[in-house]
């Protein structure tokens, strides 16, 4: 992929081919449907936001062209998230995602992962996770992501699981979750991109579930 193409993916902005619809909905979060966008205009904000912080160095990033991408005024961006800091700490929160990947019993978390985030992607055109690998190699202000990832993915799903070396098995769950949504990411008109949920899951959720059970 471009590197353009490569920030849409992260920034939610590219277009997904609609499959079948998903299970249960997963919980909205950044990157959530205009239809359900809970303060107008902030979706738009957060994938242009997230776009310009993938493609250029913090410093050189501006409220006024993140607007101009999203197509709102940058008063709105001051009022929706205030400063350009503070917007940048909305990017970089993967809380919403971790409540929506997580929030399943043990036994059940492989299936559920694999179903909400290719959920996720169909309804919201963009991956949850994906945009961290921006923060790779990067010593300015975008560390942040990295930072927050490490805490709210892979440091929460240490503390779901049980049994030894809980902190390798939680990164190797990571990799595995990150591989999914850049594989469906470069394959866009792939045999996965029409695939059902439930059969995604059948396929790649039991090697989730041995990491998640040790």
């Amino acid at each position: 992929m471009t590197a353009q193409a490569e920030a849409d993916t992260a920034a939610g902005a590219g277009s997904e081919h609609p499959g079948p619809a998903p299970g249960p909905t997963p919980t909205p979060g950044p990157g959530t449907s205009p239809a359900t966008d809970p303060a107008p205009g902030r979706t738009a904000i957060l994938r242009a936001a997230r776009r310009a912080f993938a493609l250029r160095p913090y410093a050189e990033v501006t409220l006024r062209g993140i607007a101009a991408d999203a197509g709102v005024s940058a008063s709105l961006i001051v009022k929706r998230f205030g400063s350009k800091e503070q917007l940048f700490t909305a990017v970089a929160d993967f809380g919403p995602a971790a409540d929506a990947l997580f929030t399943a019993p043990l036994p059940e978390l492989g299936r559920h992962m694999v179903r909400t985030l290719v959920g996720q992607r169909r309804a919201q055109q963009g991956d949850p996770l994906l945009r961290v690998i921006f923060s790779l190699g990067i010593s300015d202000e975008r560390s942040l992501l990295r930072d927050r990832f490490q805490e709210q993915i892979t440091g929460r799903l240490t503390a779901l699981l049980t049994g030894p070396d809980a902190a390798l098995r939680a990164e190797l769950i990571a990799a595995q979750l990150l591989g999914l949504g850049a594989t469906l990411s470069i394959h866009r008109t792939g045999a996965a991109s029409t695939a059902p949920p439930e059969q995604l899951a059948d396929l790649y959720a039991p090697a989730l579930q041995r990491l998640l059970e040790g």
